[in-house]
């Protein structure tokens, strides 16, 4: 399944690099792109959306506008707040509206993922739990609250010290569907001649594997911690994501 997301931010090159982020995550589509708060709630109106992007700096309506509008409106839809606001009254305030996360720019791509998974998770425990028990509410919770700094810390140093040897050995029998252990090979020893950063084309032309299926493998392998992941503004088009082993 595809969730649909609303990027609402009015500074387009935040919005494109958003759109980028969330492109990154098979499970999402961006669906459309508001920059004022009145475009926001007519696409809201008329378009079936399931998550939004929100900034908090925005014309015409504030975030928090939107998002009490959003709430008023009773629409079915998560919101993450994707904003530079950092003061204390605002966070609280759009918690207090009920959103799922929030992002302070600036932020990478690992912890903007960690926010699309939360929206996964929640999803699913609601979709799967029609009546909870105190288990299932108390997973709800977790839910939409923020991952432990120690566990990211604990989960990324051990997926360091097994790299591909996890994925190709310990767990070849579990990879997702889509994953073939054929293809990791191929990029792990791409890697392995290739130790600085890679765009997906140059991965793509040096092992003969599409550009689509090397994407979506970087995806999974960025996701695993066996890539870190930057994105290079300096193309004199559109920034251009690259790759890079850990």
């Amino acid at each position: 399944m595809s969730y649909n997301v609303l990027i609402v931010e009015d500074d387009p090159m935040v919005a494109m690099i958003n759109g980028q982020y969330v492109a990154k995550n098979s499970d999402f589509t961006v669906v459309g792109t508001c920059r004022n708060g009145q475009e926001a709630i007519g696409f809201l109106q008329d378009n079936s959306v399931d998550l939004v992007l929100l900034d908090v700096f925005m014309p015409i309506m504030t975030g928090t506008q939107i998002l009490k509008k959003i709430r008023e409106m009773k629409l079915d839809v998560e919101v993450i707040m994707v904003t530079a606001a950092n003061d204390t009254q605002t966070i609280e305030d759009t918690f207090h509206l009920g959103v799922l996360d929030y992002l302070i720019k600036p932020f990478d791509f690992d912890r903007f993922n960690i926010s699309l998974e939360k929206f996964i998770s929640k999803k699913s425990l609601v979709k799967d739990n029609p009546v909870m028990d105190q288990k299932c509410v108390d997973s709800l919770i977790s839910a939409s609250g923020f991952t432990s700094k120690k566990k990211s810390a604990e989960k990324e140093s051990k997926s360091n010290k097994t790299g591909f040897k996890r994925l190709l050995d310990d767990n070849a029998e579990k990879l997702p569907k889509g994953i073939q252990r054929k293809t990791l090979l191929l990029i792990e020893e791409y890697f392995s001649k290739n130790t600085e950063w890679n765009t997906v084309d140059m991965i793509s032309k040096e092992i003969g594997v599409s550009i689509v299926t090397v994407r979506n493998y970087m995806n999974y392998l960025a996701q695993e911690k066996i890539v870190r992941e930057d994105i290079n503004y300096g193309t004199g088009g559109r920034p251009s994501i690259l790759y890079k082993i850990n």
